[in-house]
């Protein structure tokens, strides 16, 4: 299954409400953390995997990107994208992450944000994305975080007078179909161990570079429930190159 949720419009509507949807790369509570990771785009061919709104194309093509590519599988992304984010080396092309093909070596840069925990088959994907790659090239993505999306429903364990309790982890190894909600609504996502998402790079032809539990930064701490994020990882940063 290949969850398309974004392009319902009331979902959508909701999306359009996040803060990282209003600010861009700026209201993204990982994005400093993220920026670190990212390659030198000046010439280099870069595949933007689930682009979403576009924020990542454009900032690879304002760093010097020759070309970019972002593929969602949204149609109501992608038209947000090209408005928000349009850009003379910026293309963007509506097809699932596991459906694209490509010939070997056709890119440099590889990103994804937040998009592969809605991938059921991982290793295929990496798997071509090795093949897409030059050698040396970059990949660089982030995912919820096995300890945020093991247990499934990705909500906080309340006390009676409505208080955060806890965060519940459970079936840590027990990988596949959660269902989550997100924004008020049903989502389907796919749980896989912090071992599986290394391990399947490291196999794969890749040699990691990084990895990162970021952190809220400081400045954000003020909004309403940032100072929680603190009790559990929510997102895991990874830069591997393909050696």
């Amino acid at each position: 299954m290949k969850e398309n949720k974004y392009d319902d419009a009331r979902f959508f509507e909701k999306y359009g409400e996040m803060e990282r949807s209003r600010r861009g790369l700026a209201g993204a509570g990982e994005w400093p953390e993220l920026q670190k990771l990212l390659p030198d785009f000046r010439g280099k061919a870069v595949l933007d995997l689930g682009c979403g709104y576009g924020w990542h194309c454009r900032y690879a093509a304002e760093h010097g990107a020759a070309s970019v590519l972002g593929t969602d599988l949204s149609r109501r992304m992608l038209e947000t994208a090209r408005r928000k984010n349009g850009h003379e080396n910026v293309v963007y092309q509506r097809a699932a992450m596991e459906d694209l093909a490509f010939p070997p070596g056709t890119f440099d840069v590889v990103l994804s944000s937040l998009a592969f925990h809605y991938v059921r088959d991982f290793a295929p994907l990496v798997g071509n994305i090795a093949l897409w790659l030059r050698a040396g090239g970059a990949f660089v993505f982030s995912v919820e975080h096995p300890v945020f999306t093991a247990y499934g429903t990705q909500d906080w364990y309340y006390g009676e007078d409505g208080t955060i309790l806890h965060f519940p982890v459970d079936n840590y190894y027990c990988e596949g179909e959660r269902e989550a909600v997100f924004l008020g609504e049903r989502v389907v996502k796919y749980h896989r161990t912090l071992t599986t998402y290394l391990e399947t790079l490291l196999r794969s032809g890749f040699a990691l570079r990084h990895v990162v539990e970021p952190r809220p930064p400081e400045e954000m701490m003020d909004l309403p429930g940032m100072r929680d994020e603190m009790r559990r990882p929510m997102m895991l940063l990874v830069s591997a190159e393909k050696i």
